[in-house]
């Protein structure tokens, strides 16, 4: 990419100035071409000043050479599979600005020598490995918007700096995910902070009163942690706020009582006043009642709308004592309420209706703040159906309790006899299957974004499995159950079936055997035990659908015996995709099958467990011994697969010996 010709410049991605000198790379994995880190040569690119490669999962170290760009001020290479440590040199991009490099699988430490990034104002290291301290000297920052790391995979302890209070300029703080130790650091300092997100990361004692002296505060986080004692009523001037799940106690300020009751739900010690009460109801309505009428008509106005709120609560209240339901309502935005809902979808009508699943219809929905979010509705007649109303409140309760970036996020949620609704993150592309099923956009799905929502599914699987407190299998991992969004990044979703797994063998009975038929691990049929064996099976069957693009029924079939010599591993892969060229993607390829093969097997104890499934997708691929046409399924199978791994002993190969189960 020399400077010399101009013809470079209208390559996609690709902005130069008037002397033809590159100054902006811009290439996102929609692109049809790919640049490797380590290929650039950048010493041709003196003038860059924008750098921005995202989305390729190429595995790589960041490579020295981009500390040798005088100019750069942007610097994006997120969800790149980027592994190894920051390097040292960073601190030589004196005009580097912007510095985002969340979702990889970075570690060790933060380099000391960022903080001496002057010019420094957005930091986002998140989703990544790494430890440790906060470096002091980034206090020498003066405006500086934070993402701290949070690994998606294990949890860190972080320490915050003493004088991370000197940061008066900061206007976002996010510390979130993993921080489980934080010293007191000042935090009334940043009078400038608008944004302040410090969820799940088990802080305990009291809020700090302090933060009520934030005046610029208009968001605040504090939820999933271990807080103590009263809410602070110097609280009540921030709009939007989320104290849920923590150990609170007492009564929720009056100047509070506005906010949606979701901001506080999860801690049992609250006294639920007559404001938090209200909020709870199916209709949500805040009418502000002026300290004087202004009008004699006004007050009639407002007289009349009292009179009906105070009946509808009435009605309410009868219900819910007579039906014994459990109400929530919404978690997503305080402002929006239930009639917001109906108004949106015009109560429901099927032009809104994008989808009918197991035990609902699906509505696509544009809520009054613009965004476009997908709602689940249970049908009345399924409602009165307790294994349907069983399935629905399980999804709420699962959904809420977990977080993972490839998980499908709930925004709130309806639970009530006359309207039972769950309110999602909207999917543009729809499910894995349809975009299977559909020749055009199964094209687009090309082999590397295939074999990223492969990762992605089985980061997400080992989350459930291994990550979390009580461990929670799926029960119905299917690609119908499997959402992309417009990047086509992928989302597990629908956990009606869901279940926690117990430690006590016989808690794991099921007199039903859930899942998709096609999906569902055989030893079910006899055994009725649940446990995460189940969905790596599931896993493997998607795995092999997403390679082949259809379900690999044939394939399964065969696996009770060896299979032939002659059936090769490129004869089974998607047609309408051509042969892997790069070597890179075909030995990710023989992997996800080889993987794929491990947990399609018939015995659950020789499975593999998706958190050894994980981590062999996050190795760094080793090199193939033979060319990828003369590879064969045979060769992928049982004790043979360390063969095809060059310079692999078979202590170390990644059979599936290796990956066996209890």
């Amino acid at each position: 990419m020399s400077n010399t010709s101009v013809s470079h410049c209208t390559w996609l991605g690709i902005s130069c100035d008037d002397s033809g000198s590159v100054v902006e790379i811009n290439i996102s994995r929609q692109d049809d071409y790919y640049y490797r880190l380590s290929s650039m040569n950048y010493s041709q690119l003196p003038n860059l000043s924008s750098l921005r490669m995202s989305g390729y999962y190429l595995p790589n170290i960041i490579p020295l050479q981009i500390c040798a760009l005088p100019k750069l001020r942007h610097l994006h290479l997120s969800t790149n599979a980027l592994i190894g440590e920051l390097p040292l040199c960073l601190q030589n991009l004196t005009m580097l600005e912007v510095f985002d490099i969340h979702d990889n699988q970075i570690v060790g430490l933060i380099p000391p020598e960022l903080g001496n990034l002057k010019r420094l104002i957005y930091l986002d290291l998140s989703f990544n490995s790494l430890n440790g301290i906060v470096p002091y000297n980034f206090s020498k920052l003066k405006e500086l918007k934070v993402d701290l790391p949070r690994s998606q995979y294990e949890f860190a302890t972080w320490h915050v700096p003493y004088n991370f209070n000197k940061l008066e300029e900061l206007t976002q703080l996010y510390l979130q995910g993993l921080l489980l130790w934080i010293h007191s650091f000042g935090i009334g300092n940043l009078t400038n902070l608008a944004y302040l997100c410090m969820k799940g990361n088990t802080f305990n004692g009291f809020i700090p009163s302090e933060i009520g002296n934030l005046k610029s505060l208009i968001y605040l986080d504090l939820s999933y942690n271990a807080l103590s004692g009263t809410i602070p009523t110097t609280l009540g001037h921030i709009d939007n706020i989320d104290l849920s799940y923590n150990y609170l106690t007492g009564k929720i300020p009056g100047n509070l009582a506005n906010v949606n009751y979701g901001a506080f739900i999860g801690n049992e010690g609250l006294e639920k006043t007559d404001g938090s009460r209200r909020m709870s109801r199916v209709v949500l309505m805040t009418i502000p009642i002026p300290l004087m009428a202004i009008s004699f008509i006004f007050y009639l106005v407002l007289r009349h709308l009292i009179l009906f709120r105070r009946r509808m609560k009435s009605a309410q209240s009868e219900m819910i004592e007579k039906n014994g339901d459990f109400l929530s309502l919404w978690n997503y935005d305080g402002r929006i309420a239930y009639e917001d809902i109906i108004n949106a979808t015009e109560n429901f009508d099927i032009k809104y209706c994008i989808g009918t699943g197991g035990y609902g219809s699906v509505y696509r929905t544009q809520l009054p703040n613009g965004k476009i979010v997908a709602l689940k509705k249970l049908h009345h007649h399924e409602a009165e159906d307790p294994s349907f109303d069983k399935s629905f409140r399980n999804e709420v309760k699962h959904l809420t309790e977990v977080r993972h970036r490839s998980i499908i996020k709930l925004h709130g949620f309806c639970l009530h006899k006359q309207c039972m609704f769950l309110i999602y993150e909207y999917m543009e592309r729809g499910s894995l299957f349809c975009a299977l099923s559909n020749d055009i956009e199964a094209v687009e799905l090309d082999w590397s974004k295939r074999l990223v929502i492969v990762w992605d599914i089985a980061h997400a699987l080992s989350y459930l499995h291994h990550d979390i407190t009580r461990p929670i299998v799926h029960r119905d991992i299917s690609s119908n159950n499997i959402l992309l969004d417009n990047n086509m990044q992928a989302f597990l979703s629908d956990f009606g079936t869901a279940r926690l797994l117990e430690p006590n063998f016989s808690s794991n009975l099921t007199a039903n055997i859930a899942g998709t038929r096609g999906y569902i691990a055989p030893e079910l049929a006899y055994t009725l035990v649940v446990n995460e064996k189940c969905d790596v099976y599931s896993f493997g069957v998607v795995a092999m659908e997403i390679i082949m693009g259809e379900h690999p029924g044939e394939i399964i079939l065969m696996l009770s015996t060896l299979f032939r010599e002659d059936i090769m591993l490129h004869q089974i892969l998607d047609p309408r995709l051509p042969i892997p060229r790069e070597n890179s993607i075909a030995r990710s390829i023989v992997l996800v099958v080889s993987l794929a093969l491990a947990c399609l097997n018939s015995n659950p104890k020789l499975r593999p467990t998706m958190k050894q499934v994980s981590e062999a997708f996050m190795a760094p691929k080793l090199a193939l011994a033979k060319p990828f046409y003369s590879i064969s399924l045979a060769q992928l199978q049982g004790n043979n697969r360390e063969v095809w791994w060059e310079g692999v002993s078979k202590e170390n190969s990644s059979s599936p010996q290796e990956y066996q189960g209890s």
